[in-house]
């Protein structure tokens, strides 16, 4: 089943590695790093103030991403884990139906289908 995870980040104007590192450029390092993890499929930056980073895939480590996060963007808290349910759409078989086109007094005609042989029946060589 896939995960969805969704972790709050301060990306905006935090002291990063003895600097200061501006929210853009925070957001894209934070984005590298949730991608690069493995298992993960989708990663995309949510909430009001664009802080909160929303990932999809399957067996995430969770920790492990909040770990890093935290070591290389900024403070990091989990937000919430859950399972995505996926919906299942059935499709249902249409059948249409042709009707015959008006004869106007014309006798019908019947159309057969030829069967196609793989291998010929006779060959001349």
């Amino acid at each position: 089943m896939t995960q969805k995870v969704v972790l709050k980040v301060t990306m905006d104007g935090q002291r990063c590695c003895f600097r200061i590192m501006k929210g853009d450029h925070a957001r894209k390092k934070a984005m590298r790093i949730a991608v690069g993890l493995s298992g993960v499929e989708s990663a995309a930056i949510k909430g009001q103030d664009k802080d909160q980073i929303e990932v999809k895939g399957k067996g995430i480590d969770t920790v492990k991403l909040a770990t890093l996060l935290r070591k290389k963007v900024g403070n990091a808290s989990i937000v919430s884990v859950a399972e995505e349910k996926k919906e299942e759409k059935k499709d249902e078989l249409k059948i249409q139906y042709m009707v015959e086109p008006p004869t106007y007094g014309l006798s019908p005609y019947v159309c057969y289908e030829i069967p196609r042989y793989d291998t010929p029946s006779c060959s001349i060589m």
